[in-house]
């Protein structure tokens, strides 16, 4: 009579699960703080599925009932048909046999199928929450937490939690009803085997703890390892203009090599463990066998007990080990799991600091006059940026923002774009606080030129439509050729339809700066501000681009932010900016004049006087 499969877990496998830790970082079983609170948060992202997990949960107990009868009918075949050699119903018997079995793998199937079913769609919900929360979370949480830290949550994190939900939960449920029926169907059927039973599974417990403790250290030290050879590898390859200029071609060989050899060692090491514990669970499952069929075949001796219910307890114990096995790696993986969703939650949970108040009001077209008073501002509590400052920027007035680096000027600006609230002070547009005035439309009216270009992964047209995404084609042409864009653009592969790589960086720097440029003046703001925007281009075209510029000014209130002092000469007003505050004001002419600070960066520039 075949005795039931017994599925053995492989080296891979094994390797997956001992790896399979805290998100974003491998190899590490991170346990989260508060487990209870992390699965109840996650409930109302299962709940609008309910059915299904009572159909999920009723096709795992089919299962194990029905994994149950086939040792049982197998017990039944030995002791009523094989024992007493009578032929006639054991082909019945051995057809419900393999029913049961083919039925219970169906209800596997259907029981796996729907959870991954459920945990998809629920993780899209979470996926959806994080996302579309971090986008009103304001900037200063983005300068406290990197790029790839919060990439990790909305990736490694929600991808711990599916394995957990979709597999890990599954199996745990099935492990506990698969163990449960089987005790149960033990000492129903002899209470002295099922004690003689037990008495090995302590030992199994210590030993496969005992080993996965050393090989998930092993993974974790290997994934160390592989981390920093991917980084020796990336610095290679991006860095290959400096290593080939500079003859450092055996210097990077070395490199590799080094991280190469701990990379061999510590995985040397790890699957070692991992393959020591495939081989020694199987014989810590054989010595359950023993046990079971010596103390049965004492017993069976004696008259006690069948020949089948001893075929029976033997295949009984063999499905009892496996779970035992693996209970171990589900439930560090749902801890690790838990720990994920807690990292999700802590950004859901995060508030935004800068909020459109309950009274903000809308803000129509504006004329543009902005006032600063008495304005302070700091990053960080006791570093202040911007001390008591206060000014004023008439309608249609070009205000430039002069200064040496560190003074305050782009600081000036991202106060004026709401991206932070002042820590004193008022800022108002049109005699109206910035921060009664909707996010939104506060941010409609002004127009932005960053010095450091960010363009997406997408066509030149659809790059430069960002700034108004109704305009028409031609429109977006228009903005083009006053930004002085056009000319490349007609010479790229494809035109305006060309479409541009991660960061654009199949476009020059300068390039770049004429697309940001065009997408502002598509955006046509009542407040134009640029922050050092032709700072990247040839002095040629830079003489073009301000003509446009000026153009594009006329009419609106302007802030420009800029370096070279021989572009803002035309400004109707100049402010200087030293540590925060503002120590000079007046015409390009008049701060000359006064012989003062001004009058010392602007002879710098032109004759290379150190600051």
């Amino acid at each position: 009579m075949p005795d039931q499969p017994i599925p053995r877990p492989t080296a891979s496998e094994i390797r997956s699960q001992m790896m399979r830790g805290g998100p974003g970082r491998p190899g590490k079983i991170e346990k989260a703080r508060n487990p209870r609170r992390a699965l109840v948060r996650l409930i109302p992202y299962l709940k609008p599925y309910s059915l299904i997990l009572i159909f999920v949960f009723a096709f795992i107990l089919a299962s194990t009932v029905l994994g149950l009868i086939g040792p049982y009918l197998m017990g039944q075949a030995i002791d009523k048909f094989i024992a007493v050699k009578k032929i006639a119903g054991l082909a019945t018997i051995a057809l419900w046999m393999l029913a049961a079995f083919v039925l219970g793998n169906l209800c596997d199937l259907a029981s796996g199928w729907l959870m991954a079913s459920v945990s998809q769609k629920a993780l899209k919900g979470v996926r959806h929450d994080l996302f579309g929360h971090l986008q009103t979370l304001s900037l200063k949480f983005f300068d406290s937490n990197t790029a790839g830290e919060l990439m990790s949550r909305l990736t490694n994190d929600i991808d711990a939690i599916n394995q957990a939900v979709s597999q890990n939960v599954v199996s745990l449920v099935a492990s506990v009803f698969s163990m449960a029926g089987i005790l149960i169907a033990m000492f129903i059927m002899n209470v002295w085997l099922t004690l003689a039973a037990l008495a090995v599974v302590p030992l199994m417990l210590w030993f496969t703890q005992f080993v996965a403790k050393y090989t998930r250290e092993g993974f974790r030290e290997l994934q160390k390892h592989l981390g920093e050879m991917t980084s020796v590898t990336e610095e290679a390859i991006s860095g290959q203009r400096v290593i080939k200029a500079f003859r450092r071609n055996d210097s990077v060989i070395e490199a590799f090599q080094r991280s190469n050899q701990d990379v061999y060692k510590a995985g040397v090491y790890a699957n070692t463990y991992a393959l020591l514990l495939m081989p020694l669970s199987n014989q810590l499952g054989n010595l359950f066998v023993i046990t079971i069929a010596g103390l049965g075949g004492y017993l069976a001796l004696k008259g006690l007990v069948t020949i089948g219910t001893i075929a029976a307890f033997i295949s009984y114990g063999r499905s009892f080990v496996n779970p035992l096995r693996q209970l171990s790696n589900i439930y560090n993986a749902i801890q690790g799991a838990l720990a994920g969703a807690e990292r999700v939650f802590e950004v859901i949970d995060t508030q935004p600091e800068i909020d459109d108040a309950p009274e903000a009001a809308t803000l129509q077209k504006v004329k543009g006059h902005v006032t600063f008073t008495n304005v302070k501002f700091s990053y960080e509590p006791g570093k202040p940026i911007i001390k008591n400052m206060s000014l004023e920027a008439k309608p249609g007035q070009i205000v430039a923002l002069v200064g040496p680096t560190g003074a305050g000027k782009t600081t000036i600006v991202n106060l004026l774009n709401r991206f932070y609230d002042v820590d004193a002070g008022e800022i108002q547009i049109d005699g109206r606080d910035i921060r009664q005035i909707k996010k939104d439309d506060l941010r409609r009216q002004l127009g932005l030129v960053l010095q450091d270009t960010f363009l997406f992964s997408a066509s030149v047209m659809e790059n430069i439509r960002y700034g108004r995404l109704e305009a028409t084609d031609e429109e977006v042409i228009a903005a083009a050729k006053m930004a002085d864009a056009d000319l490349f653009i007609q010479k790229l592969p494809q035109g305006y339809q060309t479409m541009l790589s991660e960061r654009a960086s199949n476009l020059s720097q300068g390039q770049r700066q004429m697309l940001s440029i065009a997408r502002a003046i598509l955006a046509d703001p009542s407040i134009l501000i640029l922050d050092e925007a032709t700072s990247s281009v040839d002095t040629r075209t830079e003489v073009r681009i301000q003509n446009a510029l000026l153009l594009l000014m006329k009419g609106r209130t302007s802030f420009v932010i800029a370096h070279r002092l021989s572009t803002i000469q035309d400004a109707d007003l100049l402010l200087v900016i030293k540590d925060g505050e503002i120590v000079e004001k007046g015409t390009h002419q008049q701060l000359l004049n006064q012989q003062g600070f001004y009058h010392h960066l602007y002879l710098s520039q032109f004759k290379g006087e150190q600051i």
